[in-house]
């Protein structure tokens, strides 16, 4: 979910591609803000941060899917370059900034999962994070003793485990960026607070907007031949939602940037 001035998005990712891809956007907002926190809690939250992402991309060939992708959207980009009714500054800079983007990639060397392989400290964290409160002082010693050095040092080492994921994080938010910026919102209204859709196509990213003063929300069922919106109502947090049954405006937006998305 996306929060602006004028409207809330709540975002459905419709491939395990889109989906860990959001969720890795996710991560490195939620690094960038505990890397604002010096406290040790901050470095704590900043720490399991960092080894959640790392986990994430280990599990696939990333970078080579970005590359491919991105280098595709490039190609499509400047076949269009000849309509005269196209804004040519915004193009080339959007160009420029895929192979600047491109060009980091390709230099970015060992994959990130290399930093957990090699390294024992960030490794022994790892594998006692996923038990509650299994970071403790008894737990990890020299985790805990590393949290009472100097904040300088502190972040250098973290900057140095960073430091492989910046390539991935600027193609991952560029990406993101170029496929929600793909097509325009159209308006619909869900009667009595169900909507049913049949796309033109293959799609990886449903996004629908609503306005912030709405205390509604959408669950959405996406298959391949229909999507299905069933917007319910947040009540007391304590008890059962239900789909209310008022009609509802939304915005929709069904998100595609060309045949590697399908």
């Amino acid at each position: 979910m996306d929060r602006t001035a004028e409207w809330v998005s709540f975002e459905q990712p419709l491939n395990e591609r889109t989906r860990s891809l959001l969720r890795l956007e996710f991560l490195f907002a939620e690094y960038a803000h505990h890397a604002a926190d010096s406290t040790v809690w901050g470095v704590r939250a900043g720490v399991q941060t960092l080894l959640d992402i790392l986990s994430v991309i280990g599990r696939t060939d990333l970078r080579t899917e970005l590359i491919r992708d991105l280098t595709e959207q490039r190609s499509s980009l400047n076949r269009l370059r000849t309509r005269p009714e196209l804004d040519r500054a915004k193009l080339d800079a959007v160009l420029a900034e895929i192979t600047g983007v491109l060009t980091t990639l390709h230099a970015s060397g060992a994959h990130p999962s290399s930093v957990l392989r090699d390294n024992e400290f960030l490794f022994s964290v790892l594998n006692r994070s996923s038990i509650p409160g299994g970071t403790c002082m008894f737990d990890l010693p020299a985790f805990n003793r590393w949290l009472m050095r100097p904040y300088a040092n502190i972040e250098r080492d973290l900057s140095r485990w960073f430091s492989m994921l910046r390539p991935y994080q600027a193609a991952i938010g560029l990406y993101l960026r170029l496929l929600r910026d793909s097509t325009a919102s159209s308006e619909h209204v869900a009667s009595s607070g169900v909507y049913l859709h049949v796309p033109q196509g293959a799609y990886p990213l449903l996004r629908v907007h609503m306005p912030p003063e709405s205390d509604v929300y959408p669950e959405i069922s996406a298959g391949k031949h229909r999507f299905s919106f069933r917007f319910m109502r947040l009540g007391d947090v304590n008890q059962r939602n239900v789909q209310t049954a008022d009609d509802v405006v939304f915005h929709l937006q069904c998100c595609t940037l060309n045949s590697a998305d399908a």
